[in-house]
């Protein structure tokens, strides 16, 4: 099975992919993971790709091409894979169709906005451990305390609401067109991959159990 796994910054796409990649026993394929990797090798594309971030560019979509192709045909991608983050945009997603990196299953996680921001705001963390907290889901015993130190816990810069709001406004104008184009593939060509559309709220392993029966429908 072969996974493009969508949805707003927020939406669980992170704990969701966990889900799949061990239930179906796929690794999950991250732009970033691949970019780190290929520069510690040291390869040609690696010091070539080193050479980009350091001089603060993004890396063109091209060079993100090459390193996913090479990356799919690593033995641990024999039987699928699943990328989550990526394609971001509409010319990276056409860049995949026209490089043939095949793709079966689109699946997008679907959370309102205020849902998101109310998950992501109300982080606290206790920086010197790493446990969070949610101050509506999980709060702490005494509020704005860690409960094993009793020290102050901390919302995280990206957590803000702010932050989290130009997020969303980026994955609206650059990432949500993707499910359109996509369902619009399917539409013209049936070989094309099949996008189904999950509700991201609620337990969540109530979400796991509807991608699971998505995916169980799209191998048959």
């Amino acid at each position: 099975m072969r996974i493009i796994l969508l949805g707003a910054p927020g939406a669980g796409k992170g704990t969701q992919a966990n889900f799949i990649c061990s239930k179906f026993e796929i690794p999950q394929i991250s732009t970033g993971d691949m970019l780190r990797k290929e520069i510690k090798s040291g390869s040609e594309l690696g010091k070539i790709t080193k050479s980009i971030m350091d001089s603060g560019k993004l890396v063109e979509d091209s060079l993100i091409m090459q390193l996913v192709s090479k990356r799919i045909k690593e033995k641990d991608c024999k039987n699928g894979y699943l990328f989550d983050g990526f394609p971001r945009t509409i010319p990276q997603a056409e860049a995949m169709k026209s490089e043939k990196i095949l793709v079966s299953l689109i699946i997008n996680i679907i959370v309102e906005d205020k849902d998101i921001i109310e998950r992501i705001t109300g982080r606290r963390v206790h920086l010197a451990s790493g446990r969070t907290y949610h101050l509506k889901y999980n709060p702490p015993k005494i509020h704005g305390l860690d409960d094993i130190t009793g020290e102050e816990l901390v919302q995280r810069p990206d957590d803000t609401t702010e932050t989290v709001k130009e997020r969303l406004s980026v994955y609206h104008k650059q990432t949500q067109p993707l499910v359109s184009f996509y369902e619009n593939w399917k539409l013209k060509d049936t070989s094309g991959p099949s996008c189904v559309n999950i509700d991201g709220t609620g337990d969540i392993k109530n979400i796991f159990e509807k991608i699971n029966d998505a995916i169980s429908e799209e191998s048959k």
